[in-house]
This record gives C-alpha cells, sequence and structure tokens, in this order.
C-alpha cells in the first residue's frame, strides 16, 4: 500500500460511487491522502490501513429504530467499543438495530463494509442523522472510506465538520460513548 494525495490518476476499474466522492471533495476545495488496498475483513488489515495513512479509521455504523422510519450514521473511534444502549438514551430512540444492506443502498448508495460519511452526499432528502462521537472531533483527521471498501481516505477533520457537512445538508449530532465493558 502506498499514500497518495488525491484521487487516482486513471479512472479505469473505478466504481462510480468513488469517482463522484473525488469529484465532491475536489468540488469543495477539501484536500485528502488516499490508499488503495484490499477489502479488509479483520484488525489486522484494519490496522496496516491506519499506519499508513497515520490514522485511525473510523467506525461507521448505519443504523435505525425498531419501526424502521429514523435512520442513523454513526461515526466513532475504531477502537472504540459500540454499545447499543448507551446510544439510545442519548438520542431518545430505543431498540436500536442494524439498518439493512437495503436500506444502506437506497439511502448512502454505499454497500456493507464500506460505510463512510461521505454516503451523506447521496442523502438528498435527509433521512439520516449523523451522530459523531465527541472523540472523534478531537483528533486532526478523520479516516473514512470514499463509499467503496478498496480504498481509504485521510481528511482534516475541520474540512469535514466546517467545509462537507454544510455543503451537503447534514448537521450532526455530538454524542458521548464510553465504550467501555
Amino acid at each position: 500500500m502506498e499514500l497518495f494525495d488525491g484521487r487516482p490518476y486513471n479512472d479505469d476499474g473505478r466504481l462510480p460511487r468513488e469517482i463522484r466522492t473525488y469529484d465532491y471533495l475536489d468540488s469543495l476545495g477539501i484536500k485528502y491522502q488516499r490508499t488503495d488496498h484490499a477489502p479488509a475483513d479483520n484488525m489486522e488489515a484494519c490496522n496496516e490501513i491506519d499506519a499508513i495513512l497515520g490514522v485511525i479509521i473510523c467506525k461507521n455504523l448505519f443504523l435505525c429504530n425498531r419501526q424502521k422510519t429514523k435512520y442513523y450514521l454513526l461515526m466513532m473511534p475504531g477502537d472504540k467499543k459500540f454499545k447499543t444502549k448507551e446510544l439510545s438514551s442519548q438520542i431518545n430512540s430505543a431498540r436500536l438495530s442494524f439498518a439493512s444492506a437495503e436500506d444502506m443502498l437506497k439511502y448512502l448508495d454505499i454497500e456493507p463494509g464500506a460505510v463512510s460519511i461521505m454516503g451523506l452526499m447521496n442523502d438528498k432528502d435527509h433521512e439520516v442523522q449523523l451522530l459523531i462521537d465527541e472523540d472523534v472531533l478531537k483528533d486532526e483527521y478523520v479516516g473514512c472510506h470514499p463509499c467503496v471498501c478498496t480504498s481509504s481516505l485521510k481528511i482534516k477533520t475541520r474540512d469535514i465538520i466546517d467545509k462537507y457537512l454544510p455543503s451537503v445538508g447534514h448537521e450532526p449530532m455530538t454524542v458521548h460513548l464510553v465504550g467501555e465493558d
């Protein structure tokens, strides 16, 4: 794996959703670094990607309430444990569960393994509420996927908060997750 500045030189073999991500970031003047890799299906592979990027990639979880009337994208540190009870009380939503792959595709144009804040650019009707663990906001950089699981990006957290989110029209809600047993 190598670390590159910006988008790939050649779009061959890249999915349209990935190219749209680079186009969108470039249109906003957001600088980013990128590495390409095989899908990370274990912690060892994730740790290798983190080392190349010099940042811990965020854990991004796509959640919904039991009635499937509210959807949430939760960004939290990749090394923190997720407990539904801890989050449910903060957002007044009992019985949170993982949303289906179909809903992930419908609302974010993302498939399992590639969930990312970048998918919010595809949520034109603002059906998804962004939840960000406060610890993510303390880091200088955010690590995320460009809507595919075969590349990862390193982007300044301030650029996500000050440029990207206002552009896609999503107001984040900050949550506090302890993530301990």
